[in-house]
Formats: structure tokens, C-alpha cells, sequence
């Protein structure tokens, strides 16, 4: 069960980095970061793939964290 376990984390740590590294980079720094709010309050969304990469990186990270926790309590 704790290898599986591990394995598991480990698929979602590579996972998570995937992810992460296919995001667009917002490099525009503050500008782009207040800009960036004001065109989604006013109607403006995010492109699709930024989006949906968005989400899975949220979930990859709640996954992550909760098999990490249980690996930590078994160990305990």
C-alpha cells in the first residue's frame, strides 16, 4: 500500500511540473497583472488551454498534498 502510495506521488509530482511548465508565462509584470484582472472582470477570458491547465494544476496540487499527508501519517 505505502509503495503504491509513493508511486502514485511521484506520477503526480511529474504531473504537477507538466502542468505548470505548459502555462503560459505572464510576463508583464505588475501592468500585466492589474491589466490582466481588469479584462476578466470586464468580460475578457482567459485563453482555453490556460484555463484548463489552470484547473488541473489545482486538482494535481490537492492530490498531491493529500497522498503526501497519508504517506506521512503512515510513517507516524
Amino acid at each position: 500500500m505505502r509503495t503504491a502510495l509513493m508511486i502514485l506521488d511521484g506520477i503526480l509530482s511529474i504531473a504537477i511540473i507538466a502542468a505548470v511548465v505548459l502555462q503560459s508565462s505572464k510576463s508583464a509584470g505588475m501592468s500585466g497583472a492589474i491589466a490582466g484582472g481588469a479584462e476578466t472582470i470586464f468580460g475578457g477570458k482567459k485563453k482555453g488551454l490556460d484555463e484548463i491547465l489552470s484547473k488541473a494544476t489545482m486538482v494535481l496540487g490537492v492530490l498531491f498534498a493529500v497522498v503526501t499527508l497519508v504517506l506521512a501519517k503512515m510513517t507516524i
